[in-house]
């Protein structure tokens, strides 16, 4: 085996490189929409647990409730749909589009077991609300514990 080098820099030059060539796909590509905002999106999430229920919130600005498909498969739950970009206005005459559209999908794996046919869905002021609510065996148990002697 032959012993090698090591040289630190060159290995950070590479990584700036890589850097650069990234962004430089990103950002320098004017006159055209990028692949970032025709393409995919992923709508920012927030999965919490309560004592009875699995809550989800996931804001979908701009989309109606018609437009977010939601189901529940091998404890799986997947949110998936599309933001369209208005007509009224040609892409060419944008100056600048910094918010995203195309089709989203985001699947959750529970954490626990949950009742299939309690599941409520609500949409409101851009935010879907998805309650989930546990199964009676999933949900914590208190055991009191016997304290002899006393």
């Amino acid at each position: 085996m032959a012993i090698v080098k090591w040289e630190p820099l060159k290995d950070l030059m590479t990584f700036q490189e890589r850097m650069n060539r990234l962004f430089d796909d990103v950002f320098h590509r004017q006159g055209e929409l990028s692949p970032m905002i025709k393409g995919d999106w992923s709508p920012a999430v927030d999965v919490f647990e309560t004592k009875d229920n699995i809550e989800l919130r996931a804001e979908l600005p701009g989309l109606k409730a018609s437009d977010v498909d939601i189901s529940l498969e091998n404890d799986v739950l997947t949110l998936s749909g599309e933001r369209t970009m208005s007509k009224e206005t040609k892409e060419e005459n944008y100056h600048r589009i910094e918010r995203s559209y195309g089709s989203f999908s985001r699947s959750f794996a529970l954490p626990s077991r949950v009742q299939k046919d309690k599941i409520k869905a609500k949409f409101s002021d851009g935010v879907l609300h998805v309650t989930l609510p546990k199964a009676e065996e999933a949900k914590p148990k208190q055991i009191k514990i016997e304290v002899e002697g006393k």
